[in-house]
């Protein structure tokens, strides 16, 4: 497994950290452009979301 195979394990698709928050993938669009989530785009424009990042949230909303 090489760095670029690990950097995909530890991103996630807006419709993934939608389903850990239970809302919908556009709600999580709206957090990444309010800034509430950082985001990462993909050469087609796709947002992925740094599994850690979103995790922490989570922990903190649950807190």
């Amino acid at each position: 497994m090489n760095a670029r195979d690990t950097e995909a394990e530890n991103l996630l698709t807006p419709s993934e950290v939608a389903a850990l928050f239970r809302v919908d993938p556009k709600t999580v669009t709206r957090w990444a452009k309010a800034g509430k989530l950082s985001s990462i785009r993909t050469l087609g424009g796709h947002r992925r979301f740094r599994r850690a990042e979103v995790l922490e949230l989570l922990d903190e909303r649950q807190a």
